[in-house]
């Protein structure tokens, strides 16, 4: 995937007319590791609906864990 930006150590990449995936013109940002997806016309974070709702149960269970110090 090409690499389009890179800006405080944060890489931009996109596949040009990849809409197959996420249905929508979209860029992948890499940082350490991490990969998030956003669409390009809003910003939206690409993530599949099912899989929103299960991190933020996730995170709903576990928010006492989270915050604790």
């Amino acid at each position: 995937m090409p690499t389009i930006s890179l800006f405080y150590g944060i890489l931009i990449r996109m596949f040009f007319r990849d809409v197959e995936k996420h249905h929508m013109p979209h860029i992948h940002a890499e940082y350490q590791g991490q990969v998030a997806v956003y669409s390009i016309p809003d910003g939206t974070l690409l993530v599949p609906a099912g899989k929103h709702k299960l991190v933020i149960a996730w995170i709903e269970i576990h928010q006492e864990d989270l915050l604790a110090d």
